[in-house]
């Protein structure tokens, strides 16, 4: 499996670990029985990790399918692998920065990781 791939499973368990935080970075006692209220109900920094988990859940499906075409289409594997880390960091420091309420550095790393997503389509064109 190429470390492309390897990065879209990562990609996709960033969100789980966000919301793990969201679930434990409060003094409140989760509540399994309706977990989304409760983390409707959170503020500070296990609200701002719910905030995370939700957009990694959205920017996930562009990677993804960014790197199966790039895949498919053969595109420069040494190429694509960079991006997809490059993608990864980006996601992984912008989970940090939302955790540590750095809107600005925040806003910078997802713009970061869309144009990886963006630019994993050129190559594969």
């Amino acid at each position: 499996m190429t470390i492309a791939l390897w990065c879209v499973l990562i990609a996709a368990l960033l969100p789980y670990v966000a919301t793990g935080i969201a679930k434990f970075a409060t003094d409140q006692r989760y509540d399994n029985r309706d977990p989304r209220a409760f983390l409707d109900r959170q503020t500070g920094m296990a609200k701002r990790a719910d905030n995370a988990q939700k957009n990694g859940f959205e920017a996930f499906p562009l990677f993804a399918a960014a790197v199966l075409v790039a895949e498919m289409l053969q595109a420069s594997q040494e190429r694509l692998d960079i991006l997809a880390i490059m993608f990864v960091a980006a996601r992984v420091a912008y989970l940090g920065f939302y955790l540590a309420d750095l809107h600005a550095a925040r806003s910078i790393a997802w713009l970061i990781g869309i144009v990886a997503c963006i630019t994993i389509f050129v190559l594969a064109a």
